[in-house]
């Protein structure tokens, strides 16, 4: 099964669940990946580096290892979890597990700030995670 393909349409799956009002309806899956997720340095430059996050950021965030966690399970059958914590300062940490296995963990520091330089990145980080939470769970399920 193609990881990389399953964790984007995952992805894309979770975030026009949350368009309450089909607002993105008219935007293409790639466009609407850029625009949640992908910034320029030019971007971030107007980003102060020191700020509080937003909900909406925090739950953008969350989206990317909450399609980890439902690509895991389409693969594997098991249930898996999305635990997240995240300051207003954003400072934080995200993991995804399945019983007593961690899949993947992630500590932010400046979260206001995450985002990927070019799509292509983000597709190679999830296909990562989700490659790395297959192994992981096939090296420890029986223990």
């Amino acid at each position: 099964m193609d990881h990389r393909k399953l964790y984007v349409d995952t992805l894309i799956g979770q975030i026009r669940a949350l368009d309450q009002f089909g607002t993105w309806v008219n935007k293409s899956d790639e466009d609407l990946l850029i625009e949640k997720y992908v910034k320029s340095k030019e971007d971030l430059k107007n980003i102060p580096i020191i700020a509080d996050i937003d909900e909406m950021q925090i739950q953008d965030i969350r989206l990317i290892y909450q399609a980890v966690a439902l690509a895991f399970e389409k693969i594997t059958g098991v249930m898996c979890s999305v635990v997240m914590e995240m300051s207003h300062e954003g400072f934080g940490r995200v993991v995804v597990y399945t019983g007593n296995i961690v899949l993947c963990t992630k500590s932010f520091k400046d979260a206001h700030r995450f985002s990927f330089r070019e799509l292509d990145k983000l597709k190679d980080e999830g296909e990562k995670l989700l490659t790395k939470a297959c192994d992981i769970y096939e090296k420890y399920k029986n223990l």
